[in-house]
């Protein structure tokens, strides 16, 4: 805990929310938050391969998805792309906080600019939680932050495919999760950039309902003989209970059973 490092405690409007482990994460109180879409894609992106040595989390946001491989994986180093600057400093000073600063970064630009990430294909690892919505499509949010994170300001799936294809080494995964009605598009989105995926899974809220959104694992298409399509994940039963399978996923990515814990607000 930084108690020696006052710029990267929660300030005005902000708070330190429970993460993995004894990782936290700075969030606006009326921003952005992290939420299971991000966890999700980063469980499954942990269950890929051997531990990886570099991965990378496009559009990564206020890092949620970054710092809980990073988390996961001590060893790694990691890299976040995000354009928007308010998301960009919570994510390093949450980095910052965890006392990952020295083997992870967060760049500031687009995704879709490769001077952003020169080093081309090195990642074991990529991943991305892409907005759903065409512009024009719905109304945008009002709030800080949340407008590019709904609304493909920055491009869609078809951008991240395409960042992700740049990045990928040989043998390596791309994991990002997309609404689970847009399957087409998706597998659209992947073949033009020369990926195929490998298997999805659609999140389910609680059982009976509707899917939620759908997670996919692809690789380069030379690498893919043909997709595996999960059961769905459950995330909560019939009464309102968090399934089995969900509480493993919790407990592998370093969370309490029972619930998140109270986060620590300024202002």
């Amino acid at each position: 805990m930084p108690l020696d490092r006052p710029e990267v405690w929660p300030g005005s409007g902000e708070d330190l929310c429970y993460l993995a482990g004894d990782w936290r994460i700075l969030q606006l109180v009326r921003g952005h938050r992290w939420s299971l879409d991000d966890l999700v894609t980063a469980w499954c992106a942990a269950q890929q391969s051997a531990p990886p040595a570099l991965i990378a989390d496009l559009g990564c946001g206020i890092g949620a998805v970054l710092l809980l491989l990073a988390w996961r994986f001590p060893s790694a180093r990691c890299v976040g792309v995000e354009a928007q600057p308010v998301s960009v400093a919570l994510a390093r000073r949450s980095l910052a906080w965890n006392g990952a600063e020295r083997r992870c970064e967060v760049r500031l630009g687009d995704l879709r600019d490769r001077a952003l990430t020169p080093e081309g294909p090195l990642y074991d690892l990529v991943t991305g939680t892409p907005p759903y919505l065409p512009p024009g499509t719905a109304s945008e949010p009002l709030r800080p932050q949340q407008a590019p994170c709904h609304i493909e300001q920055h491009g869609g799936i078809e951008a991240y495919c395409n960042a992700a294809a740049w990045l990928l080494a040989p043998g390596g995964h791309f994991v990002a999760c997309h609404a689970a009605a847009q399957i087409s598009r998706v597998e659209a989105a992947a073949s033009a950039a020369g990926l195929a995926i490998e298997s999805r899974r659609n999140v389910v809220p609680r059982d009976g309902k509707a899917p939620l959104f759908c997670v996919y694992v692809m690789r380069h298409a030379a690498e893919v003989s043909g997709t595996t399509v999960h059961a769905p994940l459950v995330v909560r039963d019939a009464r309102g209970q968090r399934t089995a399978e969900f509480r493993t996923l919790r407990s592998e990515m370093g969370m309490p059973p029972w619930g998140p814990r109270a986060p620590m607000v300024n202002g």
